[in-house]
């Protein structure tokens, strides 16, 4: 397949399914994000029984889990068609089908145990809370369904390979198997939890829960997970953005190389989340503290590239001065503004990351509203409007239709009002963080206590800022409805070619030595929990019983 050939209706028909569950999951985790917001500042009153901790949970899993996964995987999917050079193998589309089936059981279950109130256990899903046994079913099937979509992934991935022996993989291609890569190896932490702890338990197989297994196995999982979120923003950024801007890829080695190290780095890291529990000794979080700031390098590299990039564009289009280049750039393009605005953000969402991670900085902000401001700066705001980005130009491409300059215009517009939101939105959870307000928690003055009080101004400007990217939500969905009915025509699936230079790197053929990487990864991940692991195994911790909180 060339860039001039459409894709195959099935092929495409796979893909728009996972993008409409996707964005079916984030107009109802929306829903519930704003009345959320309402609740917060003290403006509401939920009506027929509702609860606060309800719409939480109903919010965190659809947009940061339901949402995000099923994005992702239509991405991977069109972006190894595309790359690979031919239509997806049968094996390989009945692979995404089944996987897609499975996430969809396992979707539509949990949700509905979260709107009966039966799975009010927020999106950590934290034991000793105990949900409907059958939420964690759910759970299971949406892990194993994308597996099977993996497995997709990879025999597509395995065909090429055998039929181009001593080639590198396209691009995309081999970053959907990074990507894809580190899913599978980060869900086996909590597929673990949720199957040998979390089902029996619930089921009462068994009468207690060993809680601090059980969040190590999540954040093993948690925060590979943010990484499994922005990887497939770093592939527009790196390998469509500059197809789309008219440019040329700066480097395809660096590239791949950032994605290595993000697999290598970004797993056994998970204690940095959990450096104010006990249990855990400060030697291991400290050496997990260590991989965790390793992780800014291969980010710091994917910045370097990309500014390339847009300077290089610019120079070759005449652009003088330190930032001439900057009035070069498409700001009229919705395929390029919503995706450039998240770079942008993500800025200073990195610069939160490292607050986080460090341990006597995490010490002033765990468990505030700082921590949501931070989580809705890198997800909400960087990954979300990147896939808001592509979705203007990967809609087309998969149903045979074109992007209206009236439909750009709206992108646009949606983008803008995205971007006001979140600022207000996430600054305010910032400020109000650092003062002290706690996460997680409804709204209360905590009896008419002067510092409570204080906080109040700040949740109100949440709620405006949450009303605002309501509004966003609303208009993304119209927007997907609006591209669905379309004027038919061929739209290009945008991918850069590298840019010509004597001196470029050639892509090192160990890139492609999985076995090598594989191997690199399991090791640090023993290296940094298998001490940890077999203490909390051995201390004689008696476990909890369930508790329902709610």
């Amino acid at each position: 397949m060339n860039e001039t050939t459409p894709f195959r209706k099935a092929d495409g028909s796979l893909v728009i399914a996972f993008l409409l569950v996707a964005y079916g999951a984030l107009l109802i985790g929306g829903i519930a994000g704003l009345l959320q917001s309402l609740v917060r500042a003290g403006t509401i009153t939920l009506p027929f029984g509702i609860g606060y901790y309800q719409l939480l949970t109903a919010h965190g899993v659809l947009m940061a889990l339901v949402f995000t996964t099923y994005f992702i995987i239509g991405f991977l999917y069109s972006a190894v068609v595309r790359t690979t050079g031919r239509h997806l193998l049968t094996g390989a589309l009945r692979l995404g089908w089944v996987g897609f089936g499975v996430m969809t059981i396992g979707t539509v279950i949990a949700t509905v145990f979260i709107l009966l109130n039966q799975a009010t256990v927020l999106y950590t899903f934290y034991a000793p809370m105990k949900a409907s046994p059958w939420f964690y079913v759910a759970l299971v099937h949406v892990v194993v369904g994308s597996w099977i979509c993996g497995l997709g992934l990879f025999l597509q991935y395995g065909y090429y390979r055998k039929h181009h022996p001593g080639k590198p993989s396209p691009l995309l291609t081999f970053m959907a198997v990074v990507t894809m890569a580190l899913w599978i190896i980060a869900t086996l932490g909590v597929a673990a939890a949720v199957l040998i702890q979390f089902i029996p338990w619930s089921f009462g197989w068994v009468e207690t829960i060993n809680v601090m297994v059980s969040r190590t196995l999540f954040w093993y999982f948690g925060h590979p997970l943010v990484y499994f979120w922005l990887l497939p923003a770093y592939m527009c950024w790196y390998a469509i953005i500059p197809k789309i801007i008219g440019g040329k890829l700066f480097s395809d080695a660096l590239a791949r190389l950032s994605f290595l190290m993000f697999l290598i780095f970004s797993i056994p890291v998970g204690f940095h989340h959990q450096l104010m529990e006990p249990g855990i000794s400060p030697t291991w979080k400290y050496i997990q503290v260590v991989l965790t700031f390793m992780v800014i390098i291969p980010s710091l590299m994917t910045a370097f590239s990309l500014f390339a990039t847009f300077e290089r564009y610019g120079r070759s289009r005449g652009a003088k001065g330190m930032f001439g280049w900057w009035k070069t750039l498409p700001w009229k393009d919705v395929r390029f503004f919503a995706p450039f605005m998240g770079m942008l953000i993500f800025i200073p969402a990195g610069a939160g990351g490292v607050i986080n991670a460090s341990n006597q900085l995490n010490a002033t902000v765990h468990n505030t509203l700082f921590i949501t401001g931070h989580f809705h700066l890198t997800v909400a705001t960087s990954v979300a409007l990147t896939f808001f980005g592509i979705t203007y130009w990967l809609v087309p491409a998969m149903t045979g239709r074109v992007l209206t300059p009236r439909l750009n215009k709206l992108g646009i517009a949606q983008t803008w009002v995205w971007v006001a939101g979140m600022t207000i939105m996430s600054g305010a959870m910032h400020i109000v963080g650092l003062m002290g307000a706690p996460r997680r928690t409804a709204y209360t003055t905590y009896g008419g206590h002067a510092d409570a009080t204080s906080w109040v101004p700040y949740q109100v400007a949440m709620a405006v800022g949450g009303t605002i990217l309501f509004v966003a939500v609303v208009m993304m969905t119209v927007n997907i409805v609006m591209l669905l009915r379309a004027p038919r025509g061929f739209t290009e699936y945008p991918v850069a070619e590298e840019a010509e230079a004597a001196d470029a790197e050639r892509v090192p053929a160990v890139f492609e030595r999985w076995s090598v990487w594989i191997a690199v990864v399991v090791a640090l991940i023993l290296f940094a929990y298998t001490a940890p692991m077999v203490e909390m195994l051995n201390t004689g911790v008696p476990g909890s019983p369930p508790f329902r909180t709610w």
